[in-house]
């Protein structure tokens, strides 16, 4: 849902950067890459070390690759099935890392075991988001519902993640994962189920088809 309503802000917002890095040379695989790296070290160097707050700025300084590199690969009119695949791809390997980095902290320095699961969880959880889509996709099936989609989960953990670094709360963490956790569920409930009825559906009109 955010990603969508905020995809033209964003765009009118990084079209001259990624304008900028295409005159130089920079290519939109490159940004995807060095994008990933940053929020990777980010996640698993910053955050195992307690440093909540400048971790997530180190992260956020990276995060918005995801949308420069589509601007750049949109101004190229080089929008292919590689580059879908890579970014999304990497995509994965960033949200596995954030959620990691967080549960690392919590398991070992941080001491408090019930974010560090639900940081867990949700990490689990948010990787069968983006499979039930994709498997849904590779099937010939729609799966872009739900409530939990991927700049949803980054938004809330990011912002509630640095914050506890000033000194908010740990429950307030613990309160969003649960959340994130519960919301990417029911939205792997809503793909499986829209991805029933479009089964039954073309199973019917098959049938209907044949009877004809």
């Amino acid at each position: 849902m955010l990603n969508r309503h905020a995809r033209g802000f964003f765009t009118a917002l990084f079209s001259p950067l990624a304008r900028w890095l295409l005159k130089i040379g920079v290519s939109p695989d490159a940004v995807t890459v060095v994008g990933t790296l940053g929020v990777v070290i980010g996640a698993l160097v910053f955050y195992p070390l307690g440093q909540l707050w400048w971790g997530t700025l180190f992260i956020t300084a990276f995060i918005f690759s995801d949308v420069i590199d589509g601007i750049m690969a949109r101004m190229q009119e080089r929008g292919g099935r590689w580059g879908n695949f890579l970014d999304s791809t990497l995509d994965r390997v960033a949200d596995g890392a954030l959620f990691a980095g967080v549960s690392i902290w919590f398991f070992t320095g941080g001491a408090d075991t019930p974010i560090a699961v639900a940081a867990m969880v949700c990490l689990v959880l948010g990787m069968v988001v983006s499979y039930a889509r994709a498997k849904a996709e590779a099937l010939g099936f729609h799966a872009n519902v739900g409530i939990a989609e991927r700049a949803e989960r980054l938004v809330s953990v990011l912002v509630v993640t640095g914050f506890t670094g000033l000194g908010l709360p740990t429950v307030v963490l613990f309160s969003t994962l649960c959340l994130l956790a519960a919301a990417s569920l029911v939205t792997v409930i809503q793909r499986i189920i829209a991805v029933r009825r479009q089964s039954l559906d073309e199973f019917g009109g098959t049938a209907s088809e044949q009877a004809a």
